[in-house]
């Protein structure tokens, strides 16, 4: 949804668009299925749908397990990851200038995502960007995660946002369904996992490719 109000505050999923957290996933993947005696997973298709959840994730790296078998392992492979969450996760590249272009230009920006708090809030702390979130919703925070817009709308009443005034990136299509039914502009970030999508055919309002594109798009640059 386009819209002629000023930019003033820019919300991001988490994994695969703000941070790629993909190297610590696929090894905690890599050591539920070395514990499970399992062959060693595609790393490359873990890799793709890091943004759909870690369910996505087992299924990939076991993909001989039904989903009774996958519901038992999760809490597992939760468990292995959240120990060294943050030994390889990094800001993608260009998204540290990005976030500091923002904070120069007086525009507030925040994280929607569909992990669960736990997770997302030591991660946030770990790589120093909790103390600069304008609002952090995490997928534990509401009855209902993305592609719901609810989230999103959420977020902007945490930080006082018009969600007319604030755009929506994020590397999934449900990021681009959210973000549009909740009135933002949105970005779809080519640079992401993107589950093996096309991010052209989500309807959304820009398609980045690189972070380094997203103050051009915004009408920043």
């Amino acid at each position: 949804m386009m819209t002629s109000h000023p930019l003033r505050a820019v919300l991001f999923d988490l994994d695969g668009t703000l941070v790629d957290s993909a190297p610590d996933l696929v090894a905690a993947v890599q050591a539920l299925c070395a514990e499970l005696g399992a062959p060693p997973p595609d790393a490359a298709a873990v890799r793709q749908v890091v943004s759909a959840g870690g369910r996505a994730m087992l299924r990939k790296g076991l993909p001989g397990a039904d989903d009774a078998m996958i519901d038992q392992w999760l809490p597992r492979f939760l468990d292995l990851y959240s120990v060294d969450m943050a030994r390889h996760t990094r800001l993608y590249d260009g998204m540290a200038e990005v976030l500091a272009l923002f904070e120069a230009r007086g525009i507030a920006w925040g994280i929607v995502t569909n992990k669960p708090g736990w997770l997302t809030r030591p991660l946030l702390d770990q790589l120093d960007l909790q103390r600069r979130c304008a609002a952090v919703v995490t997928g534990d925070c509401l009855p209902v995660k993305k592609p719901d817009p609810a989230p999103v709308l959420h977020a902007c009443r945490l930080a006082g946002l018009d969600p007319a005034a604030t755009a929506f990136v994020g590397d999934d299509l449900r990021d681009v369904l959210a973000g549009r039914a909740a009135g933002l502009r949105t970005v779809a970030a080519a640079w992401g996992y993107l589950d093996g999508g096309d991010p052209h055919a989500w309807g959304a309002d820009h398609v980045v490719g690189t972070p380094h594109g997203l103050p051009a798009a915004l009408g920043l640059a």
